[in-house]
């Protein structure tokens, strides 16, 4: 089945916070020397995995441990779809459309959006359930939630980030597409809603019908990543402007992303 492809046999995951965080390093390095826009969403997901690693310091997490296995999860389901993707396996349809993204001109915010998507729309809820099934899920919630409040302080600076290599970027106020609104709260208002939906969906599923139910999510996802390539039409003008005054150096743009 497609979603299960995630994983391929060879996938070594990570164990700890630290492990995923040079492997996001490692990610980040290589797409660097092949200028590869694969880094573009590797740089943001590092900022958070920082984040996420100093709060779990910081006492902000009602159960650390627990925090760190869902952040370790959580992130080994992308890991593994890239790797898949990089080895020229088939990881699940919603990283497939991000990774093929890739290779086009869109513009940052787009490669960025492409990621949260499927790592929010498809993977946290699965990672969610797989770090507490069943009725332990409960428990979880008030972390999970607390995890969109840390990724929301974020906000400015990733905004800033962006900002410095796509300085057109505001003509999207123009037609009620902030970006910093389109990148967070796209990822931490109604999809991460969705995403605790799903978890909770998932922790009480049977394990021989979950592969099912994660696939068919899987498609949904995949729908809305064709939305986010191509929005329409009457958009695409302005995006090819403002796309036009980002730059084609892939280090570039990883240098102001990181």
């Amino acid at each position: 089945m497609h979603a299960t492809a995630t994983a391929p046999a060879t996938f070594t995951p990570a164990a700890t916070i630290d492990q995923v965080i040079a492997r996001l390093d490692a990610a980040i390095d290589r797409a660097r020397r092949e200028n590869s826009r694969l880094g573009f969403f590797a740089c943001l997901y590092r900022q958070v995995t920082v984040r996420v690693k100093e709060g779990i310091a910081a006492g902000r997490f009602q159960d650390g441990p627990r925090m760190e296995r869902l952040d370790v999860i959580f992130a080994n389901r992308y890991l593994a779809a890239l790797e898949a993707y990089q080895a020229g396996r088939r990881p699940t349809r919603s990283w497939q459309a991000a990774f093929d993204a890739a290779t086009s001109n869109l513009l940052i915010l787009q490669h960025l959006l492409l990621g949260i998507n499927a790592h929010i729309n498809l993977d946290l809820g699965v990672a969610a359930a797989e770090t507490a099934p069943g009725a332990g899920l409960g428990a979880l919630e008030h972390d999970f939630r607390e995890i969109s409040a840390l990724l929301g302080e974020l906000l400015d600076d990733v905004q800033d980030r962006i900002g410095r290599v796509s300085p057109w970027m505001g003509l999207l106020d123009w037609i009620g597409m902030r970006h910093d609104e389109v990148v967070f709260t796209f990822a931490l208002g109604g999809s991460r809603d969705l995403a605790w939906n799903w978890a909770q969906r998932f922790a009480t599923t049977d394990a021989a019908r979950l592969p099912l139910e994660i696939d068919a999510l899987d498609h949904v996802v995949a729908t809305l990543a064709a939305a986010i390539r191509k929005p329409h039409i009457w958009v695409r003008p302005l995006l090819l402007a403002i796309r036009l005054r980002e730059p084609g150096d892939v280090g570039r743009v990883l240098d102001a992303l990181s």
